[in-house]
């Protein structure tokens, strides 16, 4: 059974989230579970997210995005008030950040990190730490 869209496919958060997402090597684009999914051979980055609070309530992060960080970066990560531990993914390692205050660099660094922690080694090596140098 095919997943509802959770996503409006003219969002523009969306559009700027995907053009930075797809600028890494052979990155691609799925839909899956109804939400964005970015990918080489594994999963780089989802784009929106649901987090369960404790008392059981659902929160949606529409804006959002999902990323696989070192241990010790998402723990440091964890203490900003814009992250969370989505539903699912978060006893993984995978991290929830709220996309509105971010600029486009601070994007492109989380997902490069999240890229490198699952791309293959030489897609993964392609990717500078200088953003500006990719």
């Amino acid at each position: 059974m095919a997943h509802e869209l959770m996503f409006d496919p003219d969002d523009l958060v969306l559009g700027q989230f995907r053009e930075i997402a797809l600028s890494f090597s052979e990155a691609q684009e799925k839909v899956s579970h109804g939400r964005p999914t970015f990918f080489t051979k594994k999963v780089f980055a989802y784009f929106g997210a649901a987090e369960k609070h404790v008392t059981g309530e659902l929160e949606q992060h529409p804006h959002a995005m999902l990323v696989l960080l070192e241990p010790m970066d998402a723990e440091v990560m964890l203490e900003r008030s814009d992250t969370f531990v989505p539903m699912y993914l978060g006893p993984t390692g995978w991290i929830g950040v709220e996309l509105a205050d971010l600029d486009a660099g601070e994007i492109r660094e989380l997902l490069a990190d999240s890229y490198r922690s699952t791309a293959p080694v030489r897609l993964a090596r392609m990717v500078a730490d200088d953003p500006a140098s990719d």
